[in-house]
């Protein structure tokens, strides 16, 4: 068994941050309702791969976190991420057993289902969603297989167990 880095949660906690600024990073107009939801393509994967470490605490205050930093109503993106971290928590163990394509169109159905609680709280403050509220979900999809490499390289690079 290789040993644990001893800054490990720090090395957690540094992917979200990342993937929280890659959100915030200002692209073109035109391009803005494509982008991947980033931090919760983070989230999932660290849930699927140390499911004892990240949670849906974890996922809690990473939309406590997004909300704040975007400017949505605070607790919106939380809920979401709070119910997709339990889901994930739930088949963990199914998904790390799927290639890589297959976990892509899984994570598209989780992002999708983040959407809904999102265009829900926007119905309900009567901001109803239009369709380009939903490519994100294909986005990450599509996003998928270049987060899990990456993310795995860094949790194999530093020891992150």
């Amino acid at each position: 068994m290789m040993p644990t880095h001893p800054y490990s949660w720090l090395i957690i906690i540094t992917t979200f941050v990342v993937a929280l600024a890659v959100t915030l990073f200002p692209v073109p107009v035109m391009l803005d309702p494509l982008r991947p939801d980033w931090v919760a393509l983070v989230l999932i994967y660290w849930i699927i791969a140390l499911p004892h470490r990240v949670g849906v605490g974890t996922a809690w205050l990473a939309g406590i976190f997004q909300d704040a930093a975007t400017g949505t109503l605070l607790g919106q993106q939380a809920m979401g991420l709070a119910v997709v971290a339990y889901l994930v928590l739930l088949l963990h163990q199914r998904i790390r057993n799927y290639p890589v394509w297959q976990q892509a169109i899984i994570v598209m159905i989780f992002i999708a289902l983040f959407r809904v609680i999102g265009a829900w709280v926007l119905g309900v403050i009567g901001r109803p969603a239009d369709f380009s509220y939903w490519l994100p979900a294909v986005t990450s999809m599509l996003a998928w297989p270049l987060v899990f490499l990456l993310l795995r390289h860094i949790r194999r690079r530093y020891h992150v167990v």
